[in-house]
């Protein structure tokens, strides 16, 4: 598409970002009115909103505004999915200066669309307003398909932790751009696009988790909210996470123990989740640890010791992503 965002004008930029959508069974009425209408059989409904920022969640010179749409949908779905919920809708708020290439917002949406469909959810309406600075708002909805959600409260000792999806890829993935080369392309791609396991969070429901949440701000971080909501400690083995050979070369090039990665790295989006050990878990779930009664140590450990590295904190040393 030609042009500026300026020269297409408000209701220009909505008329082209709403011709590319799709919809689900779910929607009742999509875009193009006061507001949209989505189904909600359970009669509860689950909701979660996320912001990106440029330059703070995403740049320009490494990622394609479909990039940026398909990360931006992903973050939120698949906080949805970690409670247990099914995603149905996404609403989109969309801050952009009046100088930027038209192009951009509207391959952002077909990203948007695209990861929603992955998920088998839709967008469904949003706004779009004139700022200097790109922000991307996001708000997801899920229904829980009447199952209880799974909150981060009700580990109990006993119970193990385990967990389905990539564990550090996206860390590994932001080292390699930041040191200006773009390969491993897995790992880069794993930053750019996460893919969160959707189906494992209602599937983990369904078995009996007692906890869960998304690998968002790196797992020690994500499972100290679980440790803390429950009152409890885990015990993470380093032994049993997932160190691929490939992210092992990559440490070595830059200096860093890719443990570091796993542990601490965030925006893979893995799902991870406690469960009653007689649960028979799929193959698709690794067993990393295990929930015990709280202690004087920190609530997360790794091999029964404090682990001092800090996972993502927005306010915090490690806030900023550039």
């Amino acid at each position: 598409m030609k042009g500026t965002v300026g020269e297409l004008g408000e209701f220009g930029l909505i008329r082209e970002l709403t011709s590319r959508l799709t919809s689900t069974p779910a929607v009742r009425l999509g875009p193009g009115d006061d507001a949209a209408v989505v189904s909600a059989p359970d009669r509860r409904v689950v909701a979660s909103t996320d912001i990106l920022l440029e330059g703070r969640h995403f740049r320009r010179d490494w990622s394609t505004a479909y990039d940026v749409g398909r990360k931006a949908a992903a973050q939120n779905l698949a906080d949805i999915a970690a409670m247990g919920a099914v995603p149905t809708a996404l609403l989109l708020g969309l801050v952009v200066p009046a100088e930027l290439p038209a192009s951009w917002p509207t391959e952002l949406m077909d990203g948007l669309r695209d990861e929603c469909q992955v998920a088998g959810a839709a967008v469904v309406g949003g706004d779009v307003v004139r700022g200097d600075t790109i922000t991307v708002a996001i708000t997801a909805l899920g229904d829980l398909r009447n199952h209880e959600p799974v909150t981060r409260a009700g580990a109990q000792p006993g119970d193990v932790v385990a967990v389905t999806g990539w564990l550090g890829w996206s860390a590994a993935g932001h080292a390699v751009l930041s040191r200006g080369f773009r390969s491993p392309r897995a790992f880069v791609e794993a930053h750019r696009r996460p893919e969160p396991p959707y189906h494992a969070g209602p599937a983990a429901a369904g078995l009996g988790a007692t906890s869960m949440t998304d690998v968002s701000d790196g797992l020690i971080a994500d499972l100290g909210h679980i440790a803390d909501s429950s009152k409890v400690r885990i015990d993470i083995r380093s032994g049993a996470v997932d160190v691929p050979s490939q992210m092992n070369d990559i440490g070595q090039a830059v200096g860093v123990d890719p443990l570091q990665w796993v542990l601490n790295g965030g925006e893979d989006h893995a799902i991870v989740a406690t469960f009653p050990a007689d649960v028979k878990l799929p193959a698709r779930w690794k067993v990393i640890g295990e929930v015990l009664n709280p202690s004087a140590l920190p609530q997360v450990t790794v091999d029964g010791a404090p682990w001092t590295s800090k996972g993502w904190d927005h306010f915090g040393d490690n806030g900023d992503m550039e």
